[in-house]
């Protein structure tokens, strides 16, 4: 059988050009059959999406200080030594540099003070060589999270955590998104999965990632922050299982970050649903006995019967880094006019 290998951009014209043909396709190094009684899911890569928008942050980047501007600057403060969060932030550092970005990162111990940290906040904030600035979450528990986001100066504020940015996100306006759900919205867009008028499952209430998910999906596509038009339904750990399945049996996407392995079985979804798993899970392989990530789906299962799913890791992971980047360039942006 013939097959080909191209990118997911745009991918959605190409799986029908594709299928028209009876040919084998091999999206991102998986194959997906196009003949036969079923084809396997298109396997989204998160890692060549992101690629695309470190380009393109890099080319705008290089024309924002071309124009005479100061080169963004994104500043990140770490809080403890969480090995999680030190490697976020790590990758964050390297992927600045590589779109030209230059970045620092302030480390101090987990058992500072909340007036301290908020004082450090407020001397970046007058920075004017600091044009983006996120604190690491998440803090030690005698710090206040909440009051830690809305210290950030809301036009440096690249996390898109502080009130302002989140009440503009809520009423349609632009923003500064949180980069976790414009990565995901970003991977919908690119990929082409519909979603006007379509029923979307958000299985999470996280302020940070499923609320604002939710809210991009279902907002109108003509407002100044166009949205999804889709029909969307919240789910979180106090739904009933049995409501859970029977709203993603429904679903033409499902949206998952609730950080539980394999909540999403093959036997919850309908054929053809689109898949997009935000969870991030340490388990212990059975096999190798070593630690490996995983996220909130089967998807091995799943992928036999969804139209596109994000793997875990190489997903959402990636685009969360690249969305970060664009936010920083924005960020940028703003600072001129403040």
């Amino acid at each position: 059988m013939a097959s080909l290998c191209i990118l997911l951009h745009p991918v959605r014209a190409a799986v029908l050009k594709l299928a028209a043909r009876g040919r084998g396709l091999c999206v991102l190094g998986r194959r997906v059959h196009t003949s036969g009684s079923r084809r396997e899911a298109v396997v989204i890569s998160g890692t060549e999406l992101a690629k695309q928008i470190h380009a393109e942050v890099r080319r705008d980047v290089e024309a924002w200080v071309a124009l005479g501007n100061t080169r963004p600057q994104l500043s990140v403060v770490l809080v403890g030594n969480d090995h999680g969060s030190h490697s976020y932030v790590k990758n964050k550092a390297k992927a600045a540099a590589s779109v030209g970005i230059t970045s620092e990162t302030i480390l101090r111990p987990d058992s500072i003070s909340q007036e301290e940290l908020m004082e450090l906040i407020e001397k970046l904030n007058r920075d004017p060589k600091v044009t983006g600035l996120l604190v690491q979450l998440p803090l030690p528990d005698h710090i206040d999270e909440r009051s830690v986001c809305n210290a950030v100066a809301p036009e440096k504020d690249v996390d898109g955590f502080h009130v302002v940015n989140v009440g503009r996100l809520c009423l349609d306006q632009q923003a500064i998104l949180p980069a976790t759900p414009a990565g995901v919205w970003e991977i919908i867009r690119r990929t082409g999965i519909e979603t006007f008028g379509k029923n979307v499952v958000v299985v999470g209430r996280s302020k940070n990632v499923g609320m604002p998910i939710a809210i991009l999906l279902h907002t109108d596509g003509h407002h100044e922050r166009p949205g999804g038009d889709a029909t969307v339904t919240i789910a979180h750990r106090h739904t009933p299982k049995e409501q859970l399945v029977a709203h993603t049996r429904l679903a033409d996407i499902v949206i998952v970050g609730a950080g539980i392995p394999k909540l999403i079985t093959a036997d919850m979804i309908k054929d053809g649903t689109a898949v997009i798993d935000v969870g991030i899970n340490r388990v212990r392989d059975p096999v190798t006995g070593k630690t490996k990530l995983v996220g909130d789906t089967d998807f091995e299962e799943l992928k036999k019967k969804a139209s596109y799913i994000t793997p875990v890791p190489g997903g959402v992971g990636p685009m969360t880094v690249a969305m970060l980047m664009r936010n920083t360039l924005i960020a940028a942006k703003k600072s001129v006019t403040y």
